[in-house]
């Protein structure tokens, strides 16, 4: 019979994936790890890597790549009635005539040109067309290149919407009840188009949620929404060491076949004669320097460690995005980031990875893609950066969160201060302190291991701590009680970021499918 009270092992990093003293994952020694590099899971391995064409492909690509915009189709649906003698011949709404129609779809045409113009998220808006039945969609021939639909829905029957649902492609219901004319399905949209004459929803793909009465700020944050998914589907992202998940080894299969993500990986060999032709580049070596230190000497940098280990991280950099450029990717994750990295950069990864994503990268420590699809869902709804973390136990109304890779630029304009130290359980290297700022609202995203449920809230920073844990720490305040959140924390790392945007989480994730239940 086990013996339930004997004492058990404890890890001394703060993940698996730092493996024993050898410094691999799963257990392998850090020979064996680079024997097999890595653990590569349904990945494709990047060949012929030489630093002097990776210095050049990313010179000349500058960045990471832009977020590619929305491309929305408007759709007017109304109907012209004819008169009757002595019955009903119109239906609700307030456009009856063509003039009525070209006036309405004028009107909407200004109201998206306003919504572009607000906009924080990348999007391109197609003309509208005004259609009278589902035949008249030959009209809308440039509907077949949008990736969204928003169906004006002041008139006309549902076989047009129908056929415009049955595309595939997401479809929001804009009804008017005092921004313009009236519109029928204002009425009906729920009984008769919704319900099917029933009393559930009865339509494959739409609910509630797409639809939308007057308020173009409602639409705006549903659009944003799908912007953020259609550039986070299909992401490339470089796997250094191989893609890999917190005790969850089918974590990059089930990445690849929800969220389509192309993982391309790097072995530590190739990475390691990479850095070695690095360190004999003088130019690379002189701008590595430079940028360090200017980078310790501006506003708000408190150096408490090495200025070594950060010229390092400044030159692992310069490596990373070489190799992002030859990839064609705007993301990177580390797998062995707690220990095998560190001999082979003469540093850790920490503060590289949070330069990445302050340069608007997207950059993961530990590669685990149990939580990284939430991460690029996230980057790519707010266009902010993100910020991978371990998350406590939660008491008294507030929660601990805490690692060593935090982005400054949370805001996606202003740096937070920051104390370069080294990373904690290894006591090496330079990692960031992020003084992340109190008062801050935060959405907090918590993804399980078979990504088919993901829970979360917006709460609030009310401190950043310093306890002897992983250097970036906030307290985040939750308005749930206690009992709530220790139910409902599947999986094992967190992902955060500035601002509120559950409901743009939860608007998009029944399209994966990803159940979604949001704790405050």
């Amino acid at each position: 019979m086990a013996n339930h009270g004997e004492s058990m092992p404890v890890r001394t990093q703060c993940c698996p994936c730092g493996g024993g003293p050898g410094g691999g994952p799963s257990g392998l020694s850090r020979r064996e790890f680079l024997k097999a590099g890595g653990i590569v899971v349904g990945g494709l391995a990047m060949t012929g890597l030489a630093w002097s064409a990776l210095r050049a492909e990313e010179a000349q690509l500058g960045g990471p790549p832009p977020r590619k915009p929305l491309v929305v189709k408007p759709i007017l649906t109304f109907e012209i009635p004819g008169r009757q003698p002595q019955t009903s011949w119109r239906s609700w709404g307030g456009i009856a005539t063509e003039d009525q129609a070209n006036q309405e779809a004028a009107r909407i045409q200004g109201e998206l040109e306003k919504v572009k113009a607000a906009a924080d998220f990348p999007v391109t808006f197609l003309p509208v067309t005004a259609v009278r039945g589902a035949g008249d969609l030959a009209k809308a021939a440039d509907m077949a290149g949008a990736d969204a639909v928003v169906i004006y829905a002041a008139g006309a029957g549902s076989d047009i919407f129908d056929a415009i649902v049955k595309t595939g492609k997401p479809v929001v219901f804009f009804l008017r009840h005092k921004s313009g004319p009236v519109s029928l399905w204002y009425e009906i949209i729920s009984p008769r188009y919704l319900h099917r004459h029933t009393d559930v929803l009865a339509v494959k793909g739409v609910d509630n949620t797409d639809v939308v009465v007057d308020s173009l700020d409602e639409l705006s944050w549903r659009l944003r929404a799908l912007a953020g998914l259609k550039n986070a589907l299909g992401t490339k992202i470089l796997a250094i060491g191989g893609a890999s998940g917190w005790e969850c080894p089918q974590a990059p299969d089930l990445s690849k076949a929800k969220w389509k993500l192309d993982i391309q990986t790097v072995d530590y060999k190739d990475l390691a004669l990479l850095i070695q032709a690095a360190r004999q580049d003088a130019g690379a070596v002189a701008l590595a320097r430079k940028r360090a230190a200017e980078y310790l000497k501006a506003d708000g940098v408190k150096l408490e460690t090495e200025k070594g280990y950060v010229e390092n991280c400044f030159l692992l950099e310069q490596v990373f995005r070489g190799l992002m450029a030859k990839a064609g990717a705007g993301a990177i994750t580390i797998n062995s980031c707690m220990g095998t990295i560190m001999p082979i950069a003469e540093t850790t990864a920490c503060l590289t990875l949070s330069l990445l994503n302050d340069a608007g990268y997207q950059a993961y420590c530990e590669s685990d893609f149990v939580v990284i699809p939430s991460g690029i869902l996230l980057a790519n709804i707010t266009g902010l950066p993100v910020f991978l973390n371990d998350p406590t136990y939660p008491h008294a109304g507030v929660i601990t969160l805490a690692h060593c890779t935090a982005p400054r630029r949370n805001d996606g304009k202003a740096l937070d201060p920051v104390r370069v130290m080294t990373h904690f359980e290894s006591d090496y290297g330079a990692a960031p302190k992020v003084e992340m700022r109190k008062g801050q609202k935060v959405t907090n995203i918590i993804p399980d291991f078979k990504m088919a449920r993901w829970t979360g809230f917006a709460g609030e920073i009310v401190d950043a701590p310093f306890l002897p844990i992983c250097r970036s720490q906030i307290d985040v305040a939750y308005k749930a009680d206690d009992l709530t959140i220790a139910r409902n924390m599947p999986g094992f790392h967190w992902m955060t970021c500035y601002g509120d945007y559950t409901r743009e989480i939860n608007y998009v994730l029944r399209r994966i499918p990803i159940a979604w239940e949001n704790l405050v």
